[in-house]
């Protein structure tokens, strides 16, 4: 049996070498003229549409001088046209062949008839095949432009590049801050379908307030693919991380195929997740690029907003563009007046700091810093567009209203962190550093393996138990407790299914609280900002959404490359930061509501505090939407009635 299969497989072999002996394969080189005719044919058609409809066009010639001259050498038709000879022939030609209907008018013999048939019939094939063919060449261009792989010509512009939640606010933000602008454009670049992009800011940001928003599809690595943005030619570039396995790395080539492209572009802030790659994310950068750590940003938020009730309100009026935030004011005409001076100068703006010629930023300096003409003032106020031609201020400070309650001493405080992700070892150390000798702090986590870092001030328990289950709740909240910061597990669930445990978790702790009579701070963490509303049934203090924040951070960057610095101190542990404290440090309290307070005086009183006065917290202004009663950068001439639980936000140094 194994001979005969052998013998078998020897005769196949041999049948197939005599085949390729007698029969040319392609691969054969030819060289006679059908041969070298059909290669230049399939070589014109590989041109596309434009080929198709030259070819078409040649065999319609072709036809029609055929058949012209078929009639005229026979002599078939027996009115021959008067004038033009065979050129006229040719057109009458031509007209059988493109309209079918022409030959309905045709007298003659039935040899000129039918001659007429054929080349209609000719000419039916052809323009069936040249309809075809426009359309399959409409189609073609209408499917390249739904990819999106159109370069775009425009310049002074703001390229987004990648995709994730963030978008949407960044988006928002960018056409509220463009509204002063000439045209304004925003262009998106990513590795999705064009449309669904579209359709997509459509639905989640559809006041665009003069902004137009162009999505193209690419992918932001690839260097052919970014030159479809214009990036060169823009007014800065943004780079999201995207949602991936290792969003870094997608950043640091983004970073490099841009630096490639336009050594000398425009400023780029890029996103980076986590910490340990931005020393590499920096060199590839260089100079022009601003890197903002999510991880650390969101969870120094967290802190910060969990230490004073109100604060998520205060960064983000500072942060968007809906309402007051930072500008740089340069010809403010103010040298030689002292920084304290400065601060009641402008009736709706607020000085909060200084910028050197060297681009040094230093919020809130001391009282006494003389302003020179070199130096630009870093101020709050509603638009940039209101900086000319600031109005002066005319109220005079009532200094017999200063306050004069002295400042307490803090004491150890008992925290609760509920929740685990990578984000809570910063949320630790932060807590740490505000916290006073001999505070003590309670983990209590399902997922996760909690790794506490050494922290000097706090003594950390770890409890792993369910988060979402009342007995365990009602075992760690208790009313002697100072604050509870409720995290999301973002690492081990999916953004909804994180969120939905938060909200089940808020939910128990403020019923717990609320059946205790306890008055302790609730501050959540949030993944997606829809949520937030849902948050506010549980009666949380405040909601810091993780994407919202950064997206804010990101947009206003992108804006004005001088507010890095600034950022960076006032969410950094050197420097000012934000602090919300009593109002009767600052000014008396009234004795009444016919007793109100300017603000102008309870700037002087911070001033005289070493403290820049940006806000006013009141009870009495408090509602149902805005329930914290928060008011940044009031007009100095703004009166308040000064009540308990009244407090001032102000700038200062610890």
């Amino acid at each position: 049996m194994a001979r005969t299969g052998q013998q078998l497989r020897v005769r196949t072999a041999r049948a197939m070498a005599q085949q390729r002996s007698t029969v040319r394969t392609t691969t054969q080189p030819k060289s006679d003229w059908g041969d070298r005719l059909r290669y230049m044919f399939d070589n014109s058609m590989t041109r596309g549409t434009v080929a198709l409809i030259g070819w078409l066009t040649a065999a319609t010639v072709l036809l029609t001088v055929v058949f012209a001259v078929i009639t005229s050498v026979l002599g078939l038709r027996s009115q021959a046209p008067t004038g033009g000879g065979f050129l006229k022939e040719t057109f009458y030609s031509l007209l059988h062949a493109l309209d079918p209907g022409y030959i309905g008018g045709d007298v003659g013999s039935w040899g000129f008839l039918l001659t007429m048939l054929v080349l209609t019939i000719g000419g039916l094939f052809i323009v069936s095949a040249l309809i075809g063919v426009i359309a399959n060449g409409i189609d073609e261009k209408l499917a390249d432009l739904r990819r999106g792989r159109s370069i775009v010509l425009e310049s002074d512009h703001t390229v987004i590049l990648g995709w994730s939640d963030s978008i949407f606010t960044i988006v928002r933000e960018l056409c509220l801050a463009n509204e002063s602008r000439h045209k304004p454009v925003v262009v998106v670049l990513a590795d999705r379908d064009k449309v669904e992009m579209e359709e997509e800011l459509k639905a989640k940001v559809p006041e665009r307030h003069g902004t137009r928003v162009l999505c193209r599809s690419g992918s932001p690595m690839d260097i052919d693919d970014l030159a479809i943005s214009s990036h060169a030619s823009a007014r800065s570039v943004i780079l999201l991380a995207p949602d991936s396995e290792d969003p870094d790395s997608e950043v640091i080539k983004t970073l490099l195929a841009l630096t490639h492209a336009a050594p000398e572009g425009p400023r780029i802030v890029a996103e980076i997740r986590n910490p340990t790659n931005l020393e590499a994310a920096a060199l590839v950068g260089a100079d022009r690029t601003v890197l903002l750590d999510i991880r650390e940003t969101v969870a120094k938020l967290v802190v910060q907003t969990s230490r004073q009730s109100g604060a998520a309100a205060v960064y983000t009026e500072l942060f968007d563009y809906d309402g007051d935030e930072f500008y740089f004011l340069e010809d403010h005409g103010l040298a030689g007046t002292t920084y304290t001076e400065a601060q009641q100068v402008f009736e709706a703006a607020t000085v909060v700091g200084v910028m050197g010629p060297d681009g040094t930023s230093k919020l809130n300096p001391p009282p006494g810093t003389l302003l020179d003409a070199g130096q630009t003032l870093i101020i709050v106020a509603s638009d940039d567009s209101a900086l000319d031609g600031q109005a002066r201020s005319s109220t005079e400070p009532a200094l017999n209203r200063l306050g004069t309650q002295p400042e307490t001493a803090p004491e150890p405080t008992r925290a609760l962190v509920v929740g685990w992700n990578e984000r809570a070892d910063i949320v630790l150390r932060e807590l740490d550093f505000y916290a006073p000798p001999g505070s003590s702090l309670t983990v209590l986590t399902t997922l996760g393996e909690p790794v506490v870092p050494a922290l000097p001030h706090l003594d950390v328990t770890v409890v792993k138990a369910s988060t979402t289950d009342r007995a365990t709740l009602e075992a760690h909240v208790d009313a002697d407790l100072d604050q509870i910061i409720v995290l999301c597990y973002s690492e081990h669930l999916d953004t909804q299914a994180a969120d939905a445990r938060t909200l089940v978790t808020l939910l128990h702790v403020r019923d717990i609280l609320s059946r205790l009579g306890a008055e302790v701070p609730v501050v959540s963490e949030m993944l997606d900002d829809r949520n937030r509303v849902l948050a506010s049934v549980a009666d949380v203090d405040d909601v810091v959404v993780s994407g919202e924040i950064v997206s804010l951070l990101v947009t206003q960057m992108s804006e004005d490359a001088r507010l890095e610095p600034v950022f960076r101190e006032l969410l950094g542990n050197e420097g000012s930061e934000i602090y919300l404290r009593p109002a009767a440090w600052y000014v008396q309290p009234s004795a009444g509501p016919d007793d109100p307070v300017t603000w102008a005086t309870v700037v002087a009183g911070a001033a005289r505090r070493g403290e820049t006065a940006i806000g006013f917290k009141s009870v009495a202004l408090a509602t149902e939407d805005e329930r914290f009663g928060v008011v940044v950068n009031p007009p100095k001439s703004a009166a308040y009635v000064v009540g308990p639980g009244d407090r001032v936000v102000v700038l200062a140094e610890d």
